[in-house]
């Protein structure tokens, strides 16, 4: 097989884990986020019970798109760990104090507002530190060949300080339209109103970034200035996808709100890969230039595609056992 038939594999793969991430694990962040502004402590019981079954699972994608990242385009490491190694650090230290607090709040008592707060906390902390990430790469990266030459803090500049608050927006939204689908009652209109206010953020910053990316970045411009006979879509279609959140929202539809929150992000998600595509460390170096050997990527691949239907099948099925309302009589997973 030629090598560029498995990096455009590979290149599927850890999208897919990415996108995965960012679906699954985005919405138990924007719970995490919303932990404090939770109407009361039973409201909050409810919300940690409608992820408990499924937000460690939902990190498995992050860890296959990271580690599928080291072994088809090792050297793509060479140049984001010495460049983000402090956002990335932010990253995971915010996933793993979410996860002792998530654990050790349902065994505390007098010290229980403290795990709220540590939840709350990593929770914001991992969400800014993705959107951080991704700003820099957007920006791209000082480099001298595969060699990282600027400074550890370069990624942290106001375009990536944007980029990171419009992430903590984003799954603040998912988060709420997460609750609408699974909870009701007093806690599910107030799920509605934070809903509502967090679309109009979610729009203002997609607004602003639309606008500051390509002029920050001027391949990002002729890229789609250069194709704007058909890349006019995807806006379009964002704007439909808000619409339809949108009217969801005020007629009180209980899973479309969600539905229609994915969809907005795929746009995202789709739009970034078009503004970037193929460039694997912006702004010289493409997916083909960082790629490992084929017969590594071989390799690697066939275990690849056994584990990741076996990924998909354990998914689905958790989502299914734990379907349905979470509600104070319910036990909760735990």
């Amino acid at each position: 097989m030629e090598l560029i038939d498995l990096t455009l594999i590979w290149i599927a793969i850890i999208g897919l884990g990415v996108f995965m991430y960012v679906l699954m694990d985005g919405f138990d962040l924007g719970v995490g986020i919303l932990f404090p502004f939770a109407p009361d402590e039973p409201s909050r019981d409810i919300m940690m019970n409608t992820v408990a079954p499924v937000w460690d699972g939902n990190e498995t994608w992050l860890v296959l798109g990271g580690a599928g990242l080291l072994a088809a385009f090792p050297l793509v490491y060479a140049v984001f760990l010495p460049a983000l190694y402090i956002g990335v650090f932010l990253l995971l230290a915010g996933l793993i104090f979410r996860g002792v607090a998530f654990e050790f709040r349902f065994k505390a008592n007098r010290s229980r507002y403290l795990w709220n707060w540590s939840f709350f906390g990593g929770s914001l902390v991992a969400s800014f530190a993705q959107g951080a990430v991704v700003g820099a790469y957007i920006q791209g990266f000082e480099t001298d060949g595969f060699t990282y030459v600027g400074g550890p803090l370069d990624w942290l500049t106001p375009f990536t300080v944007m980029t990171g608050l419009a992430l903590v927006a984003g799954y603040t939204l998912l988060g709420a339209t997460w609750l609408v689908l699974k909870t009701e009652g007093p806690l599910q209109s107030w799920a509605y109103a934070v809903a509502r206010c967090m679309l109009g953020a979610v729009m203002l910053f997609f607004v602003i970034i639309s606008v500051w990316t390509p002029l920050a970045e001027g391949r990002v411009m002729e890229r789609w200035l250069g194709n704007m006979d058909w890349l006019w879509i995807f806006p379009l279609v964002t704007l439909a996808a808000a619409a339809w959140l949108w009217r969801a929202i005020e007629n009180r539809r209980e899973g479309v709100p969600f539905v229609a929150t994915l969809v907005l992000f795929i746009t995202f998600y789709v739009g970034l890969l078009i503004s970037m595509w193929p460039l694997a460390v912006p702004p010289d170096h493409t997916f083909w230039d960082a790629a490992s050997a084929p017969g590594s990527q071989l390799f690697l691949l066939i275990g690849v595609l056994f584990i990741t239907p076996v990924i998909l099948g354990y998914t689905a099925w958790t989502y299914w056992v734990f379907r349905g309302k979470v509600t104070v009589e319910s036990s909760g997973y735990h």
